[in-house]
Formats: structure tokens, sequence, C-alpha cells
């Protein structure tokens, strides 16, 4: 019988409970897909602890990757044995086998592991939009870039090289802005140690960068803004710290600034962009332009070690469970 790591009542991840599953036959449009490895993401505990609304019980996880097992009738790309990729709703990825859209799946090349698919779909396809559909960037422009040595942020680094534009990441440790810069990263904060908004101005001759890219949410958006240039773009992308506050005239005292709060959802929702943005990915990964940094390993059923670990900010890279 399948398993699966479920949750009954919002809260701490003491909530995350294994579970045997009947996962049965895909129907029209659906296949059934054996996991090999599943994407751990700082938006998985958003639904564990309620910020983000989930019909109770509930499963967790909105990526992983795997072996088609079987199709369901009306299903035309994909056979039993292809190799697949996904993320995105619905809910339950963190489950050694399940039922899902066909639609959902991109299919994975041969030159890219199940364990790396797991690692980068979110966060790949995440940079992948922040870089190349966002914002208008050009070589030589620089960028503050929050959170630097996480999952998002180490192939944000790395792709942004490729562009050709200047990298300031923020960091919490030494160790931290070693890994970010071996990965990119052009010059590094730490921002327990000195002022983040400061020290921008100083990189970028008291101008502020054009673009801010924030996963922190309410402890870094103050600073974000203040880093801006006039009429720079602040992109909160993620909210760790929680929702940040955001007052309309402090967007007028800084500049003028603009500010969006996407979702990955509204740039792969489209299947043709999502391929196109899943194809420009995986090249870079397959040739080595692009490292996959997967730097924790769990097995699934300790799934809330993972989650313990990464709410205490002791990950680094990408993590994966692994059923």
């Amino acid at each position: 019988m399948a398993h699966a790591i479920r949750f009954h009542e919002t809260g701490g991840p003491d909530v995350l409970r294994r579970e045997t599953v009947d996962v049965g036959d895909p129907g029209p449009g659906e296949v059934r897909v054996r996991h090999e490895a599943v994407g751990l993401n700082f938006a998985d505990t958003y639904f564990r602890t309620g910020l983000y609304p989930a019909p109770l019980p509930a499963g967790l996880g909105v990526e992983a990757a795997g072996v088609v097992e079987a199709v369901g009738p009306g299903v035309t790309r994909f056979t039993e044995g292809d190799r697949v990729t996904y993320t995105g709703s619905p809910l339950g990825a963190y489950s050694t086998e399940r039922v899902m859209p066909a639609d959902s799946l991109i299919r994975l090349p041969d030159t890219i592991a199940s364990d790396t698919a797991a690692a980068m779909t979110m966060r790949g396809l995440t940079a992948a939009y922040l870089l190349r559909r966002i914002h208008p960037l050009k070589p030589g422009d620089p960028i503050l870039l929050h959170a630097a040595a996480g999952g998002v942020g180490l192939i944000v680094c790395q792709w942004a090289k490729l562009l050709g534009l200047t990298v300031i990441g923020t960091v919490s440790t030494e160790e931290k802005a070693e890994l970010a810069r071996a990965h990119g990263c052009d010059h590094t904060i730490r921002y327990r140690a000195e002022d983040v908004a400061a020290r921008v101005r100083e990189l970028t001759d008291g101008t502020g960068v054009p673009l801010v890219l924030d996963s922190v949410g309410k402890d870094t958006v103050a600073g974000s803004m203040a880093s801006l240039r006039r009429r720079g773009l602040l992109v909160c992308f993620g909210t760790s710290s929680g929702v940040p506050p955001l007052d309309a005239m402090q967007l007028v005292l800084h500049g003028s600034l603009f500010v969006t709060r996407p979702a990955l959802a509204d740039y792969i929702a489209d299947p043709a962009e999502r391929d196109d943005l899943a194809g420009e990915l995986f090249g870079h990964v397959a040739a080595g332009r692009i490292d996959i940094r997967i730097n924790q390993r769990y097995a699934l059923d300790d799934a809330a070690t993972a989650h313990r670990a990464l709410e205490a900010g002791r990950t680094t890279g990408s993590s994966v469970l692994i059923p």
C-alpha cells in the first residue's frame, strides 16, 4: 500500500502524520505517478500552519518527480514509464505515489535525475519567472536578492550571472555568504551585522538597485524599499517572516516605487509558457551552467524533522524527501 504524510489540524510540525492511503486507478485525464523524490518548500509550512488555507484533513507538498505507472482515459501526452516532474496544486506530494491531472506534469529529460528535479522544479521555475518575466533587466544591472543562500537564491545567483547582472545578496552567516559567493553572488551582506540599505547604496554609488527580490517579507520590507532607486520594483515573492505591511505612502516617499506580490501559478498557468520556462531551466541545468545544490535529504517519514530545520533556518540550498 501507498502511504502519505497528512495533517488533520493546523499547527507545528508535530501535526504531520504518516498514513496509509488507497491511491486507486487514474480517471479521465489523469495519471498515477510513483514518486522517487519529493521537494521540500517553505510554502509547505504555510499550509501546515494555516496561513494558506486547505480543507482538512489534507495532504501536503506541491512538488515531486517520479515515473508514470498508469494513464487514464484520454491521456495522450504521457505513457507508462515516462519520467515526469511537477509543481503546483493539488496538495499531496508528500506521498509514495498519487493520482495527478496529466496537464500538471512536465516531462523530465533523461539528463536530469529525479532528486535534482524535485529539488528544483518549483525553485527553478520561480527563478525563471523572476529573472525572465517580471522586470526588464539588462547586463550590468544590480539587483538585491534576500536569502541568497536559499534554494531559490542559489539558482537566481547563477542564472543572474548568465544574464550579466550584478547580484547583491543578503545572508545570515559567513558560511552562507561563502556559499552564495560560490554560486555567483557578487556582494554579500550579513543582515544581522550590517545595515542592508546603507550597504546597497554604498555598492551602487548611492543610486540603489532597480529590482529587489524579497522572499522574507515583514522583517525585510523596510530595508528593501530603502534599497531601491527611484521607480524601482519590489518583488515580494515569499513571506518567511510573515506578510509585510505595505503603506502606499512609503512607496511615494522612497521614490514612486512599484511593488508586486507574484505567485508562480500565474506564470505557469499557460502550458506553452510553462514549457518554455522549464525548457530554459532544464537546458541550463543539463549543461552544467546552473548547479542544483541538494544540501539536505530526509526520509519521507521524517517530514516533521525537515520542517523544524527549515523553519529554524538551518537549511541551505535545496532539501528533498525520499519516499
